[in-house]
């Protein structure tokens, strides 16, 4: 099959968003008030009496959206009228949207493992520490491995790429950042995304077609081997322009954390790039491909 087949058509879900924070500051308040109804990212001005929010004729009671545990995420979905928190169970995994703060983009927890740093730091601003680690500009052509909630496309496209490639393998983690407003941008022309296999899909990308790869990748474990792989990085290898930068982020692998690190740079030199140097804001290897 052709990579179009694996095109994935991303559509919002609009509505309005309530976090802990939020909830807490609505509670007890009477009149009209501006305040965020999607985590941060605009104003709205609202109306709240005996604690329900008033928008147009639209009445949302606060009891309603109260989280039932801290970090959740309750969404009124408009489309379907409905007020649900944005989380899923399946045989797969448990996975939900993990508030970060009042005004903070929040981020994915997989069964209970959370996919951006937040520790000193929260998700947005440790996106843009990858984008700088490998230096989005105006008109690159970007690969981004693994989708998420889609920050890094984002991010790419504001820094000036032209185009971005973003792969993301679990149907579960699509439907999040489809309810998740910090994910809007993926509908963005500039950004194409596909449900595949990166490992899968890569071979099917043409040589030398981007400017820039990051690859930011689950922590190692078995299940995430081959994106770690020598066979994959030489495919990454293939992808990239000569002259092209690849970010490859690792974290601070917590078990066996120097072996991991040294593994990787070994790889990937051994698939041909020039190891540049551990960026430590962050978190992983800046390479060039130079021949």
């Amino acid at each position: 099959m052709s990579i179009e087949n694996y095109m994935y058509k991303f559509t919002p879900v609009k509505g309005f968003w309530f976090t802990k924070p939020l909830v807490d500051m609505l509670v007890g308040i009477s009149g009209c008030i501006e305040t965020t109804l999607d985590i941060g990212l605009t104003k709205t001005r609202v109306c709240i009496e005996n604690n329900t929010v008033i928008l147009d004729d639209l009445k949302i009671p606060l009891v309603e959206v109260e989280p039932s545990e801290e970090d959740r995420v309750v969404f009124y979905d408009i489309e379907s009228d409905a007020i649900y928190e944005v989380l899923r169970s399946t045989t797969s995994g448990y996975y939900k949207l993990k508030a970060v703060g009042f005004d903070k983009a929040p981020t994915i927890e997989i069964n209970g493992i959370h996919m951006h740093r937040i520790a000193g730091t929260d998700p947005w601003r440790d996106t843009l520490e990858k984008i700088k680690a490998a230096s989005i500009r105006s008109n690159d052509v970007v690969l981004d491995t693994c989708t998420g909630l889609g920050y890094t496309a984002i991010a790419s496209v504001m820094y000036g790429a032209r185009e971005v490639y973003t792969i993301e393998i679990d149907e579960n983690v699509l439907w999040i950042a489809q309810r998740n407003p910090w994910s809007t941008g993926l509908s963005s022309n500039a950004i194409k995304v596909f449900h595949a296999d990166s490992t899968e899909l890569v071979r099917k990308l043409p040589d030398s077609y981007f400017t820039k790869i990051i690859h930011d990748p689950p922590r190692f474990t078995k299940s995430t081997g081959d994106l770690y792989s020598l066979e994959f990085y030489l495919e990454l290898y293939r992808v990239l322009k000569r002259g092209g930068v690849l970010f490859h982020y690792t974290g601070e692998p917590r078990i066996h954390g120097p072996s991991i690190l040294k593994g990787v740079r070994d790889r990937l030199e051994k698939a041909g790039f020039r190891v540049l140097r551990f960026d430590k804001k962050a978190l992983g290897f800046i390479a060039v491909k130079t021949v």
